[in-house]
């Protein structure tokens, strides 16, 4: 609830607070007129019977305020809507391998990409439901959950570039203005999670290329191709992802706490049609993805804006 009340006016709002009307305007008598106004703001509906259709709405995900996400448009243009227990959320394509489709109303996370249908309630927009694809939340989640892990972990590297780092966090604080600069994908036989000869040189090549980039991170995906069991598959998405970030740290010097947390995405995401060989020797890879905040993207190379920094 929202109140908006003066000192003379309490009397009035509690009486406001008995009535059942989901928005109530009242006057207080003798108040002046800059006090007559309260608006008491009550429960979102329990149903959709009887609103009016509201338009459709595609953006990002850009601030959660309570019961509302505001999403960012292509053009620029911010809308606030209203996130009810009575919402559908769901994903397409299933969130992580797992095929689910009914998400809960925490899946609305910053920079998430969405489609929301939209009812007309008490001068502002409620979501019908809310769809988006599970790969873009998987992507999102991995950058949360990795942002708010990688400066707990390697403690000692941290504290001996504490300046640094704390620079970096300020940097990279809003999680949801990614670019993606480059992706290196490095290929895996049937099963296997060694790293051939030329993996290795792509990798570290991918390396130089990320560290001629102050600002930049690395997030890194595994993946494995349609055959097998899905639980082995997991885990074996996840034993190529973490190969990869072993080899990025011990042989091409790439830092810790630049980073994010490895993860496995079994079959998801396929490259190529899994029903050739042809196609599953491309799925099964692992992808770096060279990441730079959209905010500092192209500092590298302006000196001024750099030193605003």
């Amino acid at each position: 609830m929202k109140f908006s009340a003066t000192k003379p006016a309490a009397l009035a709002l509690i009486a406001a607070l008995c009535l059942p009307a989901a928005t109530v305007s009242a006057q207080t008598a003798g108040a002046p007129a800059a006090d007559q106004q309260i608006d008491v703001y009550g429960q979102l509906p329990t149903s959709f019977e009887g609103l009016e259709d509201g338009p459709d709405i595609n953006g990002v995900i850009s601030a959660r305020r309570g019961p509302q996400v505001q999403v960012r448009s292509e053009d620029g243009t911010m809308t606030e809507v209203n996130v009810a227990a009575i919402t559908t959320v769901k994903s397409r394509g299933g969130f992580l391998g797992l095929g689910r489709t009914e998400l809960d109303r925490g899946s609305l996370m910053n920079g998430l990409p969405v489609q929301i249908e939209t009812k007309r309630w008490e001068g502002g927009l409620i979501a019908e439901s809310i769809s988006f694809k599970g790969s873009d939340l998987a992507r999102v989640a991995m950058i949360r959950d990795a942002t708010g892990q990688r400066f707990g972990e390697n403690e000692a590297a941290i504290a001996e570039n504490a300046a640094a780092t704390e620079a970096l966090r300020g940097r990279f604080g809003d999680i949801d203005q990614y670019n993606i600069k480059d992706t290196t994908n490095v290929y895996f036989d049937t099963g296997k999670w060694n790293l051939g000869t030329n993996a290795r040189a792509e990798l570290c090549g991918a390396a130089l290329q990320a560290n001629s980039l102050d600002n930049a991170l690395l997030l890194v995906v595994g993946y494995t191709d349609s055959v097998g069991d899905p639980d082995y598959n997991q885990e074996l998405s996840e034993k190529r992802a973490g190969r990869v970030v072993n080899f990025l740290q011990q042989e091409c010097d790439w830092e810790p706490w630049r980073m994010l947390t490895p993860t496995g995405m079994s079959e998801s995401d396929p490259l190529a049609d899994n029903t050739t060989a042809e196609g599953r020797a491309q799925n099964r890879r692992v992808s770096v993805n060279i990441l730079v905040s959209k905010a500092l993207d192209g500092m590298d190379n302006d000196p001024q804006a750099s030193a605003a920094y």
